[in-house]
């Protein structure tokens, strides 16, 4: 019988939560979607000196703000998530609740001759290494080395035993066969092969905070949460083979879950990992959300930086993933549907901040009037801007929708609709601030004033060109000369865009500030 598909991201709150990380939870999230299956998310929080307060509320937040929501997990106040009317039988999902089942485990494989004790300190292995280094080898505790150290397997019984309960700082480490080719498969790698003489006798389990490390806590939870897939980044693809080992000395090989390792998210140059040290010096976040770290500084996120959460989720499933089509905007749906690992690129996806605005100028030129006047308004009243009807400031969104990228934008596109510019640009004003074009620029603003049809840009924008032509006047000149007192700047909309939306009284007023200020 098939089983049911059953994916988790499982993050360590150590810090905020990378833009890479967010993906991998996004791959997880679409590829058990698509298979009508389970996302789960997992707090793997054994590291208790890298353990970050806030960290884990910031994950949850990062992923409820993409729209990548669990099936179970816990939610960022801490809760269970749960989609069954009863309680899952899989909780908690959170590591440091599931202490006692760590160490059975641990010490099955102790007795089943998998694993051992150790009892080295660190100064011990310190010596060790330095000793080694000197003598131009490189320390590896495995294989070639174990029985020359304090352990379970070089020590009498007697020794050892009165050591576990005299001392707290000892380990359970693997045992490492050797010179053994371990065959595994990954679903984006294809077949890789490794051989047990380069790996070293990793820690599983630690007596002094009795706690798990990775490999043994995250092959235990995988199967005792029924782990179909695990999708994860590609640092992790040098554990595989001691994960297939434990999942083989566990008897556990039958459910296995299949295993894809993502590639890296590359600085824009594509010369290695994008890192926040780049985003710092680029100008980017590589963050999801705001952070402040304990010391008080601050990391940008996308959503305060004026991001759609649909453009950075659509950013994000582009770095690394090819539709195989030359669509490239995707709603979370479409990427649900069109979604496979099969289409994941095996080399690292290079970051570029200028498509990342790009996809979220696309998603705000979809997004409906209404819905960017109430992202807008908000921001006009920070500016200290009231007085102005929301018909007035869906009008003012209307015409600048196409040339923004974040509704911040709005404000600098278009600040001149809500208030009158009291500075202007020097070198604008010098190119079309001259006599000839200034005393023209009045005599058609008086025209506009005296125009005496219906004040809309259709009734103003023909017969204003036409006057402005049949006078033989530099049109170019005189247009930008006017826009100029309007704006502050000779860029900006369309005259008969900006009268016709200020109106009369508050063009006359501007054309007066100007005849008193020159």
């Amino acid at each position: 019988m098939e089983r049911k598909t059953r994916v988790r991201f499982a993050p360590s709150p150590t810090g905020p939560l990378h833009m890479g990380g967010v993906r991998t939870a996004l791959y997880n999230y679409l590829f058990a979607k698509q298979r009508g299956g389970d996302f789960i998310i997992r707090i793997e929080d054994t590291d208790s000196q890298r353990f970050v307060p806030g960290a884990e509320k910031y994950i949850i937040e990062a992923l409820n703000w993409c729209g990548i929501v669990p099936d179970e997990g816990v939610d960022a106040e801490g809760r269970v998530v749960e989609t069954a009317s009863e309680r899952h039988p899989h909780a908690p999902y959170r590591q440091s609740q599931r202490k006692p089942i760590y160490r059975q485990y641990a010490e099955q494989l102790v007795a089943d001759g998998f694993a051992y004790y150790a009892f080295d300190t660190a100064e011990e292995l310190g010596a060790k290494r330095a000793e080694m280094e000197a003598a131009g080898q490189t320390f590896i505790y495995g294989q070639t080395t174990r029985m020359g150290l304090r352990n379970s397997l070089s020590m009498p019984e007697a020794e050892w035993k009165e050591l576990l309960e005299t001392r707290t700082d000892w380990t359970i480490r693997f045992k490492m066969p050797e010179n053994r080719v371990v065959k595994m498969e990954d679903l984006i790698r294809g077949h890789v092969e490794v051989n047990t003489s380069t790996l070293d006798d990793k820690v599983l389990w630690k007596r002094a905070d009795e706690l798990p490390t990775y490999h043994l806590a995250n092959i235990v939870d995988d199967h005792l949460m029924e782990i179909t897939e695990v999708i994860r980044g590609e640092e992790w693809l040098p554990s595989l083979p001691l994960h297939y080992l434990l999942y083989e000395a566990f008897g556990w090989t039958e459910t296995q879950p299949r295993f894809a390792h993502l590639s890296l998210l590359l600085k824009p140059d594509g010369k290695g990992k994008l890192s926040k040290r780049d985003g710092d010096r680029l100008g980017f976040p590589v963050f999801p959300l705001r952070w402040v770290n304990a010391e008080g500084e601050v990391s940008r996120g996308y959503r305060e930086d004026g991001y759609f959460p649909e453009a950075f989720v659509n950013l994000l499933a582009m770095l690394g993933w090819n539709p195989g089509t030359e669509q490239e905007l995707f709603s979370l749906e479409e990427l649900i549907g069109a979604f496979s690992l099969e289409r994941v690129v095996k080399s690292g996806a290079r970051f570029n901040a200028e498509k990342a605005k790009w996809y979220n100028k696309e998603y705000l030129r979809k997004k409906s009037v209404s819905e960017l006047t109430d992202l807008y308004m908000p921001i006009l009243e920070s500016k200290g801007v009231t007085g102005f009807s929301r018909d007035y400031v869906e009008k003012v969104v209307t015409l600048i929708q196409e040339r923004a990228t974040f509704v911040a934008d709005f404000w600098d596109i278009a600040s001149y609709l809500f208030v009158a510019p009291k500075t202007f640009v020097e070198k604008d004003a010098a190119k079309f601030w001259k006599e000839e074009n200034y005393t023209l620029a009045l005599k058609v603003a008086d025209f506009i004033l005296g125009f005496e049809g219906e004040f809309t840009k259709e009734n103003l924008e023909g017969p204003l060109e036409e006057y402005i032509r049949s006078n033989e006047w530099p049109m170019g000149k005189v247009m930008n000369c006017l826009r100029l007192a309007l704006v502050g700047a000779s860029s900006g909309l369309g005259i008969a865009d900006i009268v016709t939306l200020i109106g009369k009284e508050e063009f006359a007023r501007r054309i007066e500030y100007i005849k008193t200020t020159l």
